[in-house]
């Protein structure tokens, strides 16, 4: 009777055994996406959130989704994709229509200035077709401020409230001057000028609105800073625009 020799019994263990890891799949499984998931690309403008940085926000006004009478335009003085006018009727004393709404993340609370660069593309006149409506509704104080004297907006039950037009917490944001192109301006109140302030008391996110008023004023862009940290003309030479995160 034949016996097996030990070295012929070796090599048919050790061939079994590679097959056995063959079958298993080799080193390299597939394991379904190879890509970081926390890496996703951010394409939906209805959940974007602008943050936020060293008390400093600038962002694209046409970096959102708008009601169809926003038309988008372009221009060599405008940045980003163009520029948004509202080409729909007049809401002259009634705000909210045409609604669009940011999402403002802010990580460092406090009292910031609002700006836009805004433009009057409808006639030769500096006075008309220069404004739009504004609005913080969940901020904690929203006012314009001149000389040391502070005005709110009507229907806020603070007072006093500024000249001309305003209601339901909104101000009417206007540009002047017969300089017609994209500039760096906001104030409210009728011929009596005040800047525009926002206090976010505690870090987190909040709402900025911006409805139509009068048709052919062009908006940019707009930012948001503090005067403790920035002139007027620092925070205008900026031209980083703030991380965009969805929520």
């Amino acid at each position: 009777m034949k016996t097996t020799s030990p070295l012929l019994t070796l090599l048919i263990v050790l061939f079994f055994s590679c097959s056995s890891d063959n079958d298993n799949g080799g080193e390299n499984p597939d394991t379904g996406n190879p890509g970081n998931p926390g890496n996703q690309t951010c394409d939906d403008p209805s959940s974007f959130i602008f943050n936020e940085k060293d008390n400093f926000i600038l962002v694209e006004f046409e970096n959102n989704e708008f009601p169809a009478e926003w038309e988008l335009k372009t221009s060599n003085s405008a940045t980003g994709k163009g520029y948004h006018v509202w080409a729909g009727n007049q809401s002259l004393g009634t705000p909210g229509n045409g609604l669009v709404e940011f999402k403002l993340n802010i990580n460092n609370p406090g009292i910031y200035r609002f700006l836009w660069s805004s433009a009057v593309t409808t006639g030769t006149n500096g006075s008309d077709h220069n404004d739009s409506w504004l609005k913080f509704p969940d901020a904690d104080d929203f006012y314009g401020e001149k000389d040391g004297s502070k005005i709110y907006p009507k229907g806020t039950g603070k007072t006093p409230n500024p000249n001309g037009s305003s209601a339901d917490g909104w101000f009417k944001v206007y540009r002047s001057g017969n300089d017609l192109d994209f500039k760096w301006q906001a104030a409210t109140s009728d011929n009596d000028a005040h800047k525009i302030y926002v206090e976010f008391k505690n870090a987190g996110v909040y709402k900025m609105q911006v409805s139509a008023r009068s048709s052919g004023h062009g908006i940019d862009k707009f930012m948001l800073f503090n005067e403790a940290n920035y002139s007027q003309n620092e925070a205008t030479q900026k031209t980083t625009f703030s991380e965009i995160t969805c929520n």
